[in-house]
């Protein structure tokens, strides 16, 4: 359980997902593999029997050109996936990661990461949406899929250029996945050194306050420096808009539960605060 993954498709976020899995090789000295699934293409559509009307002959002339074309596609993919990962490669090179390696497998990007998951000790993903409004934005069903499948630690990143974070927030709500979160923080090399900020939304109840005060005390123990911050109103307005009165910064989460905060994270509408927020976004199992 050692090996930062970062999936890579090809598509927009690909360079900063590249960035990314280097950044957090480093800071975990751990190895990086770049990973592409080479998922299966959207099946021929069929061809019904027209044999008596075009000819039997005329129909196996026909079956036999989509079985090539078929072949065809395969042949593209596969070299479209070399070249991708060889370009990501060479981006990777100028950095100083302990080892590299590209891995190119078969299959739905899901199934290809459960096979990897005893190796896995962070898996890197690019974000991707659906529809057209930037209010309206729907999170990628693989993004989601393996947050909700795969029990390792999922490092969401937006697209554009990936910069090094110079701070960390951790969206709390005081509920056991959200210490689970803080605990982890605490064990593990990536973020130490950071700054960071624990925030939760809503009032700042003796309750609340005391959560805050014990998972800050949790990280300082760690060597953390960290403080505490109750920002008023909903999740869902309040945390984005903190994080981008921060600048640089990366969100760490805990996923599932029930909670306003939980809900709202991973939540089965995914209208989620990986869609709303334009930062990086750890997420903890």
């Amino acid at each position: 359980m050692n090996t930062v993954y970062a999936c890579i498709d090809g598509l927009a976020p690909t360079p900063a997902v590249v960035d990314a899995g280097a950044w957090a090789s480093r800071r975990l000295n751990a190895p990086l593999a770049l990973l592409h699934a080479l998922e299966r293409p959207a099946p021929m559509p069929p061809v019904g029997d027209y044999s008596g009307v075009i000819g039997m002959g005329a129909q196996d002339v026909l079956l036999a050109q989509l079985s090539e074309l078929d072949e065809e596609r395969h042949k593209i993919a596969l070299e479209s996936a070399r070249h991708m990962l060889e370009n990501a490669q060479r981006r990777v090179d100028a950095e100083s990661v302990p080892s590299l390696q590209l891995l190119m497998r078969h299959g739905e990007l899901i199934d290809t990461l459960l096979e990897l998951e005893p190796q896995a000790r962070l898996i890197v993903m690019g974000e991707h949406y659906r529809a057209a409004g930037p209010r309206k934005l729907h999170l990628d069903h693989r993004v989601e899929g393996v947050i909700r499948t795969v029990k390792r630690p999922v490092l969401v990143i937006p697209t554009g250029q990936f910069v090094s974070p110079a701070e960390f927030v951790v969206a709390f709500d005081g509920s056991e996945t959200a210490r689970r979160a803080v605990e982890a923080v605490a064990r593990s090399p990536l973020l130490q050194g950071l700054p960071g900020l624990i925030a939760t939304a809503g009032e700042p109840t003796a309750t609340v306050t005391r959560q805050l005060e014990e998972a800050q005390h949790k990280l300082q123990s760690a060597g953390f420096t960290v403080g505490t911050q109750v920002v008023p109103g909903q999740p869902e307005e309040a945390l984005p808009a903190l994080l981008q009165s921060r600048g640089n910064t990366l969100l760490v989460l805990g996923a599932y539960g029930h909670s306003r905060v939980r809900q709202f994270i991973v939540g089965s509408t995914t209208t989620t605060l990986l869609r709303l927020c334009s930062v990086p976004v750890l997420v903890l199992r």
